[in-house]
């Protein structure tokens, strides 16, 4: 477990420049994205089965690419082999267990999130700005550095439980 956190947030602390397409921070957001779930407790409910795969859902723009296909190439969550999904809308009921939602001309963040509310998904956005429109773990920059910031209610609220170390490592909103 120290090995992932190590692996985990030394990538997060590695510089970024502020370009959103910088491959370093597309990479370092790509691979936090999946390696999150480490920390994160599911309700039994969540998988129909002991081996069903964890599914990462990206929603709106992509900013990921095949970089997320590449990260999550052979990864496990537990014993569950990684399957990513790309929506273009997302509503109840959607088979994710991570949900990126990205910025959207079809859904508008916020509505995105809503439709999942209340489900065992954990949510993950990037640098939003409205306070309505951000997920469970929120990616920010700060300074030149990758770093997110976790809202444990809204994780816990869905039934999810998100690790005291998880949360040691987020910045303060």
């Amino acid at each position: 477990m120290a090995a992932l956190a190590g692996l985990l947030f030394g990538a997060a602390a590695r510089p970024a420049q502020a370009a959103a397409a910088n491959p370093l921070e597309v990479a370092i957001k790509a691979t936090d994205l999946y390696k999150f779930a480490a920390f994160v407790e599911w309700p039994p409910s969540a998988f129909a089965g002991p081996s069903d795969p964890a599914v990462v859902c990206v929603e709106g723009n992509d900013p990921f690419g095949p970089v997320l296909d590449q990260a999550v190439r052979g990864q496990k969550i537990g014993e569950r082999p990684i399957v990513v999904m790309r929506l273009d809308h997302v509503e109840r009921g959607a088979p994710c267990h991570i949900l990126f939602v990205g910025p959207s001309r079809r859904q508008p963040p916020a509505d995105a999130l809503d439709r999942v509310r209340g489900q065992p998904v954990l949510t993950v956005t990037d640098e939003a700005g409205d306070p309505s429109a951000r997920g469970m773990i929120d990616f920010v920059l700060k300074g030149d550095h990758v770093r997110f910031r976790i809202d444990p209610r809204l994780a816990e609220r869905s039934g999810l439980q998100i690790s005291a170390k998880l949360l040691s490592l987020a910045v303060k909103p």
